[in-house]
């Protein structure tokens, strides 16, 4: 099992989300860090390789949807680390 961390960036979009009623659907889709926490490789995130990203110490970025089929759907940027057996969320954002 994985801890989940969030940068400073990461938790103010999920505060966001959280208080902002007009997003309550957005929020509640946000469930991946269940997964994340579990099996951060679950099918149904859709995990994969986010090439455009290096995480501080040049770690390999991965993606993660929280919603599925959605236009904007939500996605999840983070990484393995820093330490063993935690993830980084570094976004938390809109498919553009």
């Amino acid at each position: 099992m994985f801890q989940i961390r969030l940068t400073q960036e990461a938790q103010d979009q999920y505060d966001y989300l959280k208080t902002d009623k007009g997003l309550e659907k957005r929020y509640k889709a946000v469930k991946t860090f269940k997964f994340l926490k579990h099996n951060p490789l679950h099918p149904s995130l859709q995990t994969h390789k986010f090439t455009s990203l290096e995480g501080p110490r040049r770690e390999e970025i991965l993606e993660s949807y929280a919603e599925q089929n959605t236009p904007a759907a939500y996605q999840v940027f983070w990484y393995y680390g820093p330490n063993k057996n935690q993830i980084t969320v570094i976004s938390i954002s809109p498919h553009p």
